[in-house]
């Protein structure tokens, strides 16, 4: 890479489902949150390589009683971002509720509460258009066959200007089993070109699968189709669903996701053009002829300086950064107190502390797509037996490594993990006494995301344990996450503070 270039993934961690917006020299981004919180993340970036985490668009999943315990593959799933009637506008399914939208007049916020524009099961990745040409508004969505027993189609709608409901039953727009090879089609984004109406959307799943385009001059159609993104000889499988967006001087760009095991779903930033001539005519052509880029030459526009979203984090005032999420909504009053002197973790009580798989309570990033080291600093505070705090790397399988109070009285450093058919945790080394009741603990993800757990106690680093693989959840890649427990019981069951956590590069295991 040069100053004159970039290198894919522009975002390489789990931005999963990502869609863009421009709005004057500025652009933004959302991607799924799933059944964390807060969700809907926002990005900002003015060159389109270099991103900020700002803020989040979605405090609370709602209804808020179905997202007190963790729901890791429900939630939010592919929303769509526009800026219509100096607005900006949020659409996402929840694909056991159906279609939700919040706006805002500031990227920043205040956003409104959820409002669900069209309910029903297995409705995911709306997408809605305000045509300025005829003045409608129109909304298109996919299909979840898990809930709805139907997939490989596109329902469009026309809906209410204000964003508040559709005003018809629903048409399939497009059909993927009336395309010759074509499965799960999904991930529709909508827009308006050249006297076209467009659908970006992929299909063929989203490890092995393309991105395709299809065009109408009628919004219901008929639509003819075109694969215009394919992984050819690349090492980019997928690649899938994204946005388009145009620069203040015209160029176009789009962004996709690569799914990486247990990384999740990286971003990747291709170049765009509408074709000209040819069987290509009319059409968008996008990477190298139809072929993901990895590297290519920056967009014209004023560079940046080199940045991207926060990972590190010394919780200043006993506060954490926009990166971090809890794996279901908060629990007010329990979750958190707050000092001066890092981040103070309540010792939350229950009967699940031995599956974190289960826990509201674990305040998570995601992981880095990097080869990397991850440490922080923890000190336990707390007197009762079996409380225990500590650092994971959560999927369908999970390992961490930290601090319990015995029966002893004494503080011992634990390592513990589960597979993914496992009900609990087991031992992955001999605990081992930490006189002080504190510790520096580390974890080394290197390539494969293969993760090597350590430690500190006052006497060295010393390593625990086998190598753990990390593992995503079904749709969600693999997530550290910090946390604080106790047995059931009754009153106050202590704390654990954390400080200096950071996120280093680590050269491959």
């Amino acid at each position: 890479m040069t100053s004159e270039t970039y290198t894919n993934p522009v975002l390489n961690a789990d931005w999963s489902d990502p869609d863009v917006v421009r709005v004057g020299d500025d652009f933004y981004l959302t991607a799924s949150s799933f059944g964390r919180a807060p969700g809907l993340p926002l990005l900002h970036s003015r060159d389109l390589v270099h991103w900020t985490l700002i803020g989040h668009a979605l405090e609370r999943l709602e209804p808020a009683a179905e997202f007190r315990s963790p729901r890791h593959d429900c939630g939010v799933w592919a929303p769509s971002l526009r800026h219509h009637d100096d607005r900006f506008w949020i659409f996402w399914g929840d694909p056991d509720q159906g279609i939700f939208q919040v706006n805002a007049p500031q990227i920043r916020g205040p956003w409104s509460r959820p409002h669900l524009v069209k309910e029903g099961k297995g409705l995911i990745d709306p997408c809605p258009l305000w045509d300025d040409e005829t003045g409608e508004a129109y909304l298109v969505h996919a299909w979840a066959k898990s809930r709805a027993g139907v997939k490989n189609r596109l329902t469009g709608h026309r809906m209410h200007p204000e964003g508040t409901a559709v005003l018809d039953e629903g048409k399939v727009i497009v059909d993927g089993d009336r395309i010759p090879g074509w499965f799960t089609l999904e991930g529709p984004k909508l827009y308006r070109h050249d006297g076209w109406f467009w659908i970006l959307a992929p299909a063929g799943g989203v490890e092995t699968g393309w991105q395709g385009a299809f065009r109408a001059r009628d919004f219901f159609g008929p639509y003819e189709e075109r694969i215009v993104l394919e992984q050819k000889d690349t090492e980019v499988n997928g690649p899938h669903q994204g946005g388009w967006v145009r620069t203040r001087s015209g160029e176009d760009w789009f962004l996709h996701f690569q799914q990486r095991g247990a990384y999740g779903r990286v971003v990747h930033l291709q170049p765009m053009r509408w074709g000209a001539s040819g069987s290509a005519a009319g059409w968008p052509v996008i990477g190298d002829e139809g072929a993901p880029v990895l590297e290519h030459r920056r967009p014209d526009l004023p560079a940046g300086p080199p940045a991207a979203p926060a990972t590190d984090d010394d919780f200043p005032g006993g506060r954490f950064g926009r990166q971090w999420s809890w794996t279901a909504n908060p629990q007010d009053g329990l979750a958190t107190q707050h000092s001066a002197d890092g981040l103070r973790l309540t010792c939350v009580r229950t009967a699940d502390a031995h599956d974190l798989r289960r826990l509201p309570s674990v305040l998570t990033q995601r992981l880095p797509g990097l080869p990397s080291a991850v440490e922080v600093e923890l000190e336990l505070h707390s007197e009762e037996p079996g409380a225990r705090a500590g650092l994971a790397v959560l999927g369908d399988a999970f390992g961490w490594i930290g601090l319990q109070r015995g029966t002893d009285g004494a503080v011992h450093l634990v390592h513990r993990f589960a597979e993914a058919v496992a009900e609990r945790e087991r031992d992955a080394a001999h605990p081992r006494l930490a006189p002080r009741g504190r510790a520096r603990l580390r974890i080394e993800i290197g390539t494969g995301a293969r993760c090597r757990f350590a430690y500190d106690t006052g006497d060295g680093l010393r390593y625990s344990g086998p190598v753990f693989a990390a593992t995503p959840w079904r749709w969600v890649g693999a997530l550290l996450g910090l946390f604080a427990l106790a047995p059931p019981g009754t009153g106050h069951a202590g704390a654990a503070a954390f400080g200096e956590f950071r996120i280093s590069p680590l050269r491959p295991l």
